[in-house]
């Protein structure tokens, strides 16, 4: 029996420690074939992303088409990225760079997609771990790319876990609340990987130490160094996070829900985001059959997404470990 293709992926993403963590995942598994690497601001600005996204594919001996995307939010103040998090860098300030020489796609983030899913009509994936500036542009450059891409599956939003950014709000949606309210509304097959699960995958800085230690390469050393500025900061927040020195697997988890799903519970229902004021980024979702709310907005011409409740954190681990420490780089 032949096996099954791997996934097409376009990975829209603003890397970030954690970022780094779920590229490295995807160019490990077999089972996903990164095609494009759209990059966008958040974690860092737009440019350092890209030279990150560069970088990162450079050093573990990967040629993948990489594009800068925007920049900026769509309506909102652009804020100054969170280098207490990810450092200044992106990747935990790195004491030292390989020599890289990987070059830009000249083309923007969303024509990129668009151009991708245009030539391979519903065979591609877009796993998006950032603010969605660049799909919702894509989507006004081509209305119809719900129906060309295969399916896209965002990490960001929560819907009963505290938010990372406010009571309610997780930073990738807040980023850009506008955009990410037309992305729900836009009617692909979406799947949204949040808080709700995230929080539930805490992986030990020893992982990565462990992966390092057996491949003995820069790509892996780098990844090392990055989660373990990563852990730092976690840990000073989260006790429980710090008893193990480790940090929260946010965006590797959309990757693991594309080719392990059955390891996650999901819920249906129809999702809009808050745009303004104090629940600015807050991702809502109608969980009842109720088809009279006084407010519009929350009718069946919503789309549905689905949302990924539960996770069984440790066979997520496993799949990681099993991923990562597999023989996916060269000396």
């Amino acid at each position: 029996m032949n096996a099954p293709r791997p996934h097409k992926v376009i990975y829209d993403t603003d890397p970030g420690i954690d970022d780094a963590m779920a590229l490295y995942f995807a160019l490990a598994h077999p089972a996903i074939d990164v095609v494009g690497i759209t990059t966008t601001f958040g974690n860092v600005t737009m440019e350092q992303a890209a030279v990150n996204a560069l970088y990162l594919t450079a050093i573990a001996g990967r040629n993948v088409p990489v594009t800068r995307g925007v920049a900026t939010p769509w309506c909102k103040p652009p804020e100054a990225p969170p280098a207490h998090i990810h450092g200044s860098d992106g990747l935990g300030n790195l004491p030292h760079h390989a020599a890289a020489s990987n070059q830009l796609d000249p083309r923007s983030s969303a024509q990129f997609i668009v151009d991708m899913a245009r030539a391979q009509p519903g065979e591609i994936t877009l796993v998006a771990v950032g603010p969605l500036g660049n799909l919702s542009l894509a989507l006004k450059l081509e209305p119809r790319l719900p129906q060309l891409l295969r399916e896209v599956v965002i990490m960001g939003g929560t819907i009963t876990e505290p938010g990372n950014v406010s009571p309610v709000a997780e930073a990738n949606i807040w980023n850009d609340p506008h955009a990410a309210d037309q992305v729900f509304a836009a009617g692909w097959r979406l799947t949204m990987v949040g808080l709700d699960v995230t929080h539930r995958v805490v992986l030990p800085v020893s992982l990565f130490k462990k992966i390092a230690d057996r491949h003995q390469h820069v790509a892996t050393d780098t990844l090392h160094h990055a989660v373990g500025f990563y852990a730092n900061h976690y840990g000073g927040v989260h006790p429980h996070v710090a008893e193990i020195h480790g940090c929260f697997g946010h965006d590797v988890l959309a990757f693991i829900y594309l080719v392990n799903p059955e390891l996650f519970t999901l819920e249906r229902g129809r999702i809009r985001v808050a745009t303004d004021g104090l629940a600015q980024g807050q991702t809502m979702m109608r969980r009842k059959g109720v088809a009279d709310y006084p407010q519009a907005g929350w009718g069946d011409d919503t789309p549905l997404t689905q949302v990924c409740m539960q996770v069984q954190a440790e066979a997520c681990k496993a799949v990681l470990e099993t991923a990562l420490m597999g023989p996916w780089l060269t000396p």
